[in-house]
């Protein structure tokens, strides 16, 4: 079972940066989700796997597909490329592939034919999770949930910058007031177009008394 949600786990990976499809990234995702959940329950954390599958391959799923859906896949990307990120990509994964080699060889197949550790009893629930959360790890906890908040409140204020730049726009303004302004200047709709070559209506002269 381990294998195979391990198989699992870094296909979906692999399957959310190789797919050019966002909504197949997305789904291989969720397929790496559940992968976890099924690791973690190996590691008998019930709680930490029930909140993978219910807060993660549940709620924050549905919000990327419908952010997929509303973008959809002719929108352009607006992650900027970095300088050298395809030179520095392969290696930073090489350096990767290489560190949890040298951990999976040196100690975690020494235990394949073990029992495995001796878990206490209450590991992994609610109230464990709690009270390492508030006790042990509460500044890092803190510290967490402040960095969220903060990615929050910055993607708003850059959300309204890049708004207000394409409101400054030229000729953003002059067809806002012109679609405001109920069109002024173009013909209204049960009016005959005009034909080619002709001009505007020519008013008839005035009379004798309109000239007195």
């Amino acid at each position: 079972m381990f294998f195979i949600a391990a198989i699992g786990a870094v296909g979906g990976a692999i399957g959310v940066v190789a797919a050019r499809n966002p909504f197949y990234s997305v789904l291989a995702l969720i397929a790496h989700l559940f992968s976890l959940a099924v690791l973690f329950l190996l590691l008998t954390s019930a709680f930490v796997a029930a909140a993978q599958v219910v807060v993660y391959a549940g709620a924050v799923m549905v919000l990327y597909v419908f952010v997929v859906a509303y973008v959809g896949e002719g929108g352009e990307s607006a992650w900027e490329p970095i300088p050298g990120q395809r030179f520095l990509a392969p290696l930073l994964g090489i350096a990767l592939f290489v560190e949890l080699s040298v951990a999976v060889l040196s100690s975690a197949l020494k235990a394949l034919g073990t029992h495995g550790p001796d878990v206490p009893a209450g590991f992994g629930d609610p109230a464990a999770i709690g009270t390492l959360l508030l006790e042990k790890f509460l500044l890092p906890f803190e510290a967490t949930s402040l960095l969220l908040l903060i990615a929050a409140v910055g993607a708003i204020v850059l959300a309204n910058k890049q708004k207000s730049k394409e409101d400054d726009a030229p000729g953003v303004p002059a067809q806002r007031n012109l679609v405001q302004g109920g069109g002024a200047g173009l013909p209204s709709p049960g009016t005959p177009a005009k034909q080619p070559g002709e001009g505007s209506p020519v008013a008839p002269p005035p009379t004798q008394e309109a000239r007195a």
